[in-house]
């Protein structure tokens, strides 16, 4: 059994993944409507043991509209003209997805803003009041 290296402590096999090549619109010429060079990789994220329950999470809302009801990943590619290039972008797709969702986000540090900021902030603020009044027309006339 194959293993695909996601990170150093994610892998999936290759059972997991189905290809099937359909005929792709787009560069080919004559040969387009001859042989069937596009690929289209289907991976059952949801139900796949080797992911972790966070990253099906994250994986969730990062495949979008490529993740179908039922869990399943469909990933299409038909950038090349041969099979052999498509199989191996659409695989490359897969992993970098994978990867992405594997990533855990850097914490956010809250942060107060110093109190020369604030009075800046706050001497700008007069500023365009003033700028404003001005603006205003008079009645003392």
């Amino acid at each position: 059994m194959t293993q695909i290296q996601i990170t150093p402590g994610i892998a999936i096999d290759e059972d997991e993944i189905a290809e099937t090549f359909v005929q792709a619109s787009g560069p080919g010429g004559q040969n387009v409507n001859k042989v069937a060079t596009a690929v289209q990789i289907r991976f059952d994220a949801m139900g796949s043991p080797s992911l972790p329950e966070a990253l099906r999470a994250c994986l969730k809302t990062l495949a979008g509209r490529r993740l179908t009801k039922d869990g399943v990943l469909v990933i299409v590619a038909q950038r090349f003209r041969t099979q052999e290039r498509n199989r191996a972008d659409a695989r490359a797709r897969l992993v970098a997805l994978l990867a992405e969702a594997a990533m855990t986000p850097k914490p956010r540090m809250k942060t107060r803003p110093s109190y020369a900021a604030k009075q800046r902030r706050r001497a700008d603020k007069a500023a365009r009041a003033d700028v404003k009044r001005e603006r205003t027309r008079r009645d003392d006339d």
